[in-house]
């Protein structure tokens, strides 16, 4: 250690307090974090690159400093979607500290990461009073029945109003409009459940068909449109 000669000149003084790092609350207990293996965790976070095109949802569960399941959601870019590929299998196993300082290949999936490593180490994780966490397999009850993103895909232009393309429930396929041209439900398909059926050996139609619904008063529709056509 090398010393300024400022600084060798001091008398020394005793450090009067030492009381350590503030307790953090983690998986139901109050922890005062001074290593990577003090922290555990299951929470979420929201990157962007830079020139903002695309978006990541991050999902983290961390026992003990290691990150054991990773959900990476991603918008935008196609290239990003290659990304999170790439990312999924990069997290897993590091700690939050390699894994904050590891090229995550897009910046959106960089950004996600460190706003969870801010949240995990100042003790804001989804999980911070719940005792024990939640197991290994939590992320994808983010995900659903079907394992696909929660995603909300709207279009408009002031000319031709609205159009309901992709909602919760799943691929919007008509759009019920009253008397006044007023969108009042739609019917759509679940993209995840019929992929499911289909596995299964179901006929893709009856698949379609059976993974169908609607939401709204779709029954009072004067007329029922498709979003993707003229």
């Amino acid at each position: 250690m090398n010393y300024s000669r400022e600084v060798e000149k001091m008398c020394p003084l005793i450090k009067g307090t030492d009381h350590g790092p503030a307790p953090i609350p983690e998986e139901g207990k109050w922890v005062q974090a001074r290593e990577i293996k003090d922290i555990s965790g299951l929470t979420h976070g929201i990157g962007w690159c830079a020139p903002q095109q695309g978006g990541c949802k991050l999902t983290l569960n961390v026992k003990e400093g290691i990150i054991e399941e990773a959900l990476v959601e991603t918008i935008g870019c196609s290239g990003m979607t290659h990304s999170a590929a790439m990312a999924s299998e990069i997290l897993i196993g590091k700690t939050i500290l390699e894994a904050l300082n590891t090229d995550l290949v897009c910046d959106a999936i960089n950004t996600a990461m460190r706003e969870l490593f801010l949240q995990i180490v100042y003790g804001r994780t989804q999980t911070a009073f719940s005792e024990d966490g939640l197991p290994i397999g939590a992320g994808l009850e983010d995900l659903g029945k079907g394992l696909r993103s929660q995603t909300g895909t709207t279009y408009a232009t002031r000319a031709k109003g609205p159009r309901y393309l992709e909602l919760a429930e799943g691929y919007i396929t008509k759009v019920a409009v009253d008397e006044n041209d007023t969108i009042i439900g739609y019917k759509f398909v679940h993209l995840g459940k019929m992929m499911d059926m289909i596995k299964k050996g179901m006929d893709a139609n009856e698949a379609v068909e059976k993974a169908s619904g609607q939401y709204g008063r779709v029954d009072d529709a004067v007329k029922l449109i498709d979003p993707r056509e003229e």
